[in-house]
């Protein structure tokens, strides 16, 4: 019977009521009570790292969780993190990226709504990862929702309310569970039968530029005082304006010549982006080599990018380290 440690971040899942609205305050031994059924197939103990919103989850956090899978790594056979959903899919990018190419399998998931709820999504959501991470052809972090399994990188919330509250983006899913049956759509295992690696630091100082029509260029060059690395998400497959309030080549060269990092990404969820296509794009990534996430989810890209500064700043390095696939990352660059 696999071993399996489920870790308690906070989150909906270990809400309860207060007068000023839910409130994290379940253990996850609490949690785990909650589904006996478990014992069925694992053999499940717990830890508790934080008892937070997870609106407040932030860099340090994810180091934290990642040091406690560390810690733990030889004593179990999987992982499961309850974790709220609002940040979900950042904290399952990020732990893509501070630990990689494990065999075992070390699961994100969480609900819609507390698990000592009558009608809740909680109960069955936690019992799937349990499941999932008791698989042996399991492996790599995940997310369990709502029955998908979703690779940690492609997981993105694009729902406030219903149970299927997760989309795989620009990739399949991993899985699926019904019925306490876990059905593969991707069995691959074998390929990626390696040693794995755990990285201990996150550069915190990236920042996120949303485009809108008129938008001041001013606003990215303050932006360029304050963080090591912007990511821009653009117009549909990707460019640059160019304003008579503002100029964005001269902003976006002040964030070269200070030997920062530029990510061009698209606010189009589905599909990437390609600067290549039109002049607005082409020519500003041409004059300043400028990174491109292409069919990456904001989350990983975001993540990605804190990971990267947090090992070098060296551009070339950076460059490589930006477009080399990790757990399923980016198909095309």
């Amino acid at each position: 019977m696999k071993r399996i440690l489920m870790i308690g971040t906070g989150g909906t899942i270990a809400c309860k009521r207060s007068s000023n609205g839910l409130k994290p305050v379940m253990s996850s031994g609490e949690l785990l009570s909650f589904v006996p059924k478990s014992r069925n197939f694992c053999q499940a103990d717990t830890l508790q790292v934080l008892n937070i919103d997870s609106t407040s989850m932030e860099p340090r956090h994810w180091l934290l969780i990642a040091k406690a899978i560390e810690e733990h790594y030889h004593q179990y056979d999987g992982f499961v993190i309850c974790h709220g959903t609002d940040t979900m899919a950042y904290t399952a990018a990020a732990l893509s990226y501070l630990i990689q190419e494990s065999p075992k399998p070390i699961i994100i998931t969480g609900s819609q709504k507390p698990i000592d709820m009558e009608n809740t999504d909680a109960r069955i959501n936690l019992a799937d990862s349990l499941l999932f991470a008791s698989c042996p052809k399991a492996h790599g972090v995940n997310l369990v929702f709502d029955g998908s399994v979703i690779a940690g990188t492609r997981a993105k919330k694009d729902r406030t309310k219903s149970y299927n509250a997760f989309s795989s983006i620009n990739f399949p899913y991993i899985a699926a569970i019904q019925d306490e049956h876990v059905i593969f759509y991707l069995d691959d295992k074998d390929l990626y039968e390696r040693n794995v690696r755990f990285s201990h630091s996150m550069n915190p100082n990236v920042g996120l530029l949303k485009l809108i029509p008129s938008m001041d260029a001013g606003l990215l060059n303050y932006m360029a005082e304050h963080y090591d690395g912007v990511i821009i998400e653009s117009f549909g497959v990707g460019g640059l304006p160019s304003y008579e309030s503002g100029d964005f080549r001269q902003a976006i060269n002040k964030w070269i010549s200070m030997g920062k990092t530029v990510v061009m990404a698209t606010q189009v969820p589905h599909e990437g982006s390609n600067m290549s296509v039109y002049e607005v794009g082409r020519q500003i990534k041409q004059e300043f080599g400028l990174l491109e996430a292409y069919d990456m989810t904001l989350e990983a890209s975001v993540t990605k990018l804190m990971w990267i500064l947090g090992q070098t700043t060296d551009p070339r390095q950076v460059r490589n380290l930006f477009y080399q696939t990790i757990n399923r990352d980016i198909l095309w660059c």
